[in-house]
């Protein structure tokens, strides 16, 4: 058994980082790679501070892994040198660890049980770490395999999307039988995965190596097919017995309306992304690159931190990032969120340790240009953020305006939903009031036979969410294909994570 002193003898020690004047001049991962022997001793001592919980809030939905996964199971495993057997636990309930390792903000960490009273503890379990280190070692010993279909049903699905939940969905189907066709309209396979998180927070080998054992197992990938326009709806129906909708919700968010919005050098986070992941493809040099210049980022979530590490590694030269909200305190405030709901604390991702400037309850008010209508500066205010009696947000400036240089200015003010599409108008589908497509119990749309899964139902969130909602949704298409199913069901549609009212 576990033991339950273990935490109060390990001190919790994360995954070490390259040096930030190394990591900078490439596009590498950021963490430091070590010998296997190391890692394995290292992760094992840290998987002892895991207790083994009476009531294991880490893997609990609505607190934790949305997923369901077996942390304190594998995590014992581990402990005692059973990497086999841990990943075989893991690769129960996560189709992707080595994705989740890597790019999830570990809901399971804030839930873990040793994060009521970090002080005294020492901090949740590295949870992260040990799922990541579990996935790599697969792979590294030849773990992971393709896991082959013992029947065909004989049905065929199409699933529109590569991105974590289309992918998810399309495994599971294909394990169970089916024959799977994954459409993708952009050249290459992955959604986010591939195009809006960078190379030095997952490198894409990582994904590719996973796309191969879907191809062993039998998915078909279709890429460079826009649904509805290189295959109409009608073809897609003629051909196939279900359709799964993983499309993501990629339609941006943006403020047309502060003034000088439309000077060249200010644009949308995913358009500075995109075609930087592009080049680290090697499909050439990015069109909108920071080299040089004063780069200002609006938003202060995970899409910026993004675009800041990018702006880092192009050779910027300063970032600065806004956020209209207060900071945040560096320490849990129980009453704002009380263990174990997601804590509102201040986070310091790899790309804010390797330099800029973070600025907050300010907001642009207007960008000023020079003769040729590039964008030269951004006046700045101090403002407070209100609610209404409806809940919506109001943004009021108090202060002084502030001139602020700015050669390049990126939104990374998150997304408003789907995107619109003739295969939605063709489907029959609308969009809700928050943007996204809505579904039944059993995952499947107002459309017969078309079902949803990922960002496309719930918005944009996490990548484990997404893995979750496409395991469900495969489940949802299995029963309406065969009429009953042996395949998990992690979560609910209407499911949402534990949070303060």
């Amino acid at each position: 058994m576990a033991d339950p002193q273990g935490f109060m003898k390990v001190v919790k020690k994360d995954a070490p980082k390259r040096p930030v004047t190394e990591r900078i001049g490439d596009w590498d991962e950021v963490y430091a790679e070590q010998p296997a022997a190391e890692r394995a001793r290292e992760v094992a001592e840290q998987a002892t501070r895991c207790m083994d919980c009476g009531v294991p809030f880490c893997h609990s939905g609505s607190a934790g892994c949305p997923l369901g996964n077996l942390i304190p199971d594998w995590n014992d495993l581990v402990r005692r040198d059973r990497w086999g057997a841990a990943s075989e636990r893991l690769h129960a309930t996560n189709n992707f660890p080595e994705f989740t390792g890597r790019v999830c903000p570990a809901p399971c960490e804030a839930a873990c049980v040793l994060s009521i009273a970090e002080n005294d503890t020492g901090g949740s379990v590295t949870i992260k770490r040990i799922e990541q280190a579990i996935a790599d070692a697969a792979w590294d010993g030849g773990i992971v395999v393709p896991q082959h279909p013992v029947i065909s049903t004989g049905k065929k699905v199409a699933v529109v999307g590569s991105g974590p939940g289309g992918l998810a969905a399309a495994q599971q189907l294909t394990r169970a039988g089916h024959d799977v066709t994954v459409f993708e309209r952009d050249d290459r396979l992955g959604g986010l995965l591939r195009y809006g998180i960078p190379a030095f927070k997952m490198d894409k080998s990582i994904l590719e190596r996973r796309l191969s054992q879907m191809r062993s197992e039998g998915t078909h990938f279709v890429t460079d097919c826009e649904v509805g326009v290189d295959l109409t709806v009608e073809q897609l129906r003629a051909r196939f017995d279900a359709v799964v909708l993983a499309v993501g919700a990629l339609r941006a968010r943006d403020n047309t309306t502060v003034e000088g919005r439309e000077l060249k050098g200010i644009h949308l986070a995913m358009d500075h992304l995109v075609p930087s992941n592009r080049e680290c493809e090697g499909d050439g040099a990015s069109p909108i690159t920071a080299k040089g210049k004063h780069v200002v980022i609006i938003g202060g979530g995970d899409t910026g931190a993004d675009c800041l590490g990018t702006a880092h590694r192009q050779g910027a030269a300063s970032v600065t990032q806004l956020d209209y909200n207060p900071e945040l305190p560096t320490e849990r405030d129980d009453e704002r969120s009380p263990w174990p709901s997601w804590p509102m604390v201040l986070r310091t991702s790899p790309a804010h340790a390797e330099g800029g400037v973070r600025r907050y309850e300010v907001a642009v008010q207007r960008f000023l240009g020079d003769e040729q209508g590039n964008v030269r500066s951004m006046v700045l205010a101090e403002v407070k953020v209100s609610r209404d009696a409806e809940g919506r947000r109001h943004v009021r400036p108090v202060g002084e305006e502030v001139e602020l240089p700015c050669d390049m200015a990126l939104f990374a003010i998150g997304f408003e939903g789907v995107e619109y599409s003739r295969m939605l108008d063709d489907l029959g589908l609308s969009l809700t009031r928050r943007g996204v497509l809505s579904c039944g119990p059993d995952w499947q749309t107002t459309a017969p036979g078309v079902f949803v899964c990922g960002d496309a139902h719930r918005g944009a969130s996490l990548v484990v969410w997404a893995i979750a909602e496409g395991r469900s949704a495969a489940r949802g298409v299995d029963v309406y294909l065969s009429g009953h199913s042996d395949l998990p069901s992690p979560v609910h549609p209407t499911a949402l994570p534990l949070a303060v009212v």
